[in-house]
């Protein structure tokens, strides 16, 4: 069952992004490393057009460096889309490095000494205020350990020819690809009070069985993993003293441990998704969309046609 986030202020900031769009230069997208695709929201590339655009993929210092470079490779097979690798733990390498990728893919503007107007936009809880922080070299957004921090739209100049338009953390209002709002809700996107801690921390623990098995025995001691999805999480609680009253082990505390504890980098540089499995399930959306919507126009086909020979008999 797809996990599902949607408050009132994303609706309205989502709005005020598309009306200041057009005076936009460049969109600068921050995405999470370990979740490239899951975290790019599919209104952003709508919104900006045929706008150049920095997929910064942030919180790269978590993410599993090989995937990082393949989704790098991947991103920027785009027209007009440069992507990078960041982290907020190198504030001077931020400082340096994105105002010059700004500049090189604005040149018009930077050669007229013009201000070049950049948005810059990304899911909650993704960094970008941190972000925001570290380009100005003060603070100005707010910032915190949970999503939807940001409510409002603020502009702001960096002093160095760039003004940057901060936007509130945004999601989509639903979320078509159900291991995607799984993997959002695994790294922290979604507010832990909008989901089942267990359900998706077992869908946690199944891809890190699946993909990092080494680093799931080495962090919780294992010798063997389960090939069931709750005996692998009660074998979790169990290593990490979980339990109940009568030696039971408490799922959701095992729950609370593994997503915590993945999501601070204690099980080690882990990536939730690759390029490849992107592209299968990109596929599959498409697939079951089309489906719907070619459901959708036979029902208004047969209710046409129940309407007109209606008309008919009377």
């Amino acid at each position: 069952m797809a996990i599902q986030w949607y408050p009132g202020h994303m609706h309205k900031a989502q709005k005020e992004i598309a009306e200041a769009m057009p005076q936009v230069d460049l969109v600068i997208e921050v995405l999470d490393a370990r979740i490239p695709y899951s975290s790019e929201n599919p209104m952003v590339a709508k919104l900006r057009g045929d706008k150049p655009c920095i997929k910064l993929l942030n919180k790269c210092d978590l993410a599993d460096p090989a995937t990082t470079e393949a989704w790098i490779a991947h991103l920027e097979k785009e027209q007009g889309v440069k992507a990078m690798a960041v982290t907020t733990l190198q504030p001077g390498h931020l400082k340096t490095v994105i105002p010059e990728l700004v500049r090189k893919l604005v040149p018009e503007r930077d050669r007229a000494d013009k201000d070049i107007r950049t948005m810059i936009m990304g899911i909650p809880n993704v960094g970008k205020s941190t972000i925001i922080n570290t380009l100005a070299g003060r603070v100005i957004a707010k910032t915190g350990n949970e999503p939807a921090v940001t409510k409002a739209q603020q502009r702001i100049n960096l002093k160095n020819g760039i003004v940057l338009s901060d936007t509130p953390g945004i999601l989509w209002p639903k979320v078509d690809n159900e291991a995607s709002s799984y993997r959002l809700a695994v790294t922290g996107a979604i507010k832990d009070t909008a989901m089942e801690y267990e359900d998706v921390a077992l869908f946690a623990a199944a891809f890190f069985r699946d993909a990092y098995p080494a680093e799931l025995k080495e962090r919780y001691k294992l010798d063997e993993l389960s090939d069931d999805d709750v005996a692998l999480l009660e074998d979790i609680g169990r290593k990490r003293g979980a339990l109940r009253s009568g030696g039971y082990v408490d799922l959701h505390k095992a729950a609370e441990l593994l997503l915590h504890e993945f999501r601070s980098g204690k099980l080690g540089l882990l990536s939730l998704e690759t390029p490849e499995m992107a592209e299968i399930e990109k596929a599959e959306v498409e697939r079951i969309l089309a489906e719907k919507e070619a459901l959708r126009q036979e029902k208004l086909a047969a209710e046409k046609l129940r309407r007109s020979g209606k008309r008919h008999n009377n």
